[in-house]
């Protein structure tokens, strides 16, 4: 619950108050604004039931790194700033691509949870 837990605040905070939400998306370039909001709310509270359910994990833990590669490119562009604003910016990406790893680990655990569990089943020729 630990590592979606930013996405279902992110998500919730997204659902009730939306017109932040796409003015937010907007403000990153991101257009049409309600698109990319309603599919951030999506992905982020969908990807994390699945996560915290144990059921697709690889869905919603692809999802949520998908949406997070778009936010380290889009919102932490530490390439394009300066001073203070490039040292958030840089702590920021290399956040993300932490919780990104994170993500993949969660799937490499599921599957071999998933594999342990039919290891000893056979199947009917």
């Amino acid at each position: 619950m630990a590592l979606v837990s930013a996405y279902v605040i992110g998500g919730l905070a997204k659902l009730a108050n939306f017109h932040a939400a796409v003015l937010e998306q907007e403000h990153f370039g991101l257009h049409p604004g309600w698109l990319w909001a309603v599919f951030a709310i999506v992905v982020e509270l969908g990807g994390s039931v699945c996560v915290i359910a144990d059921r697709l994990v690889w869905l919603g833990a692809g999802g949520l790194g998908v949406l997070t590669m778009v936010a380290m490119f889009v919102a932490n562009d530490f390439w394009n700033q300066l001073g203070s604003a490039r040292f958030m910016a840089l702590n920021s990406f290399f956040e993300h691509l932490g919780l990104l790893a994170a993500l993949v680990m969660a799937t490499c655990v599921a599957g071999v949870k998933q594999s342990a569990g039919t290891a000893g089943v056979q199947k009917n020729p």
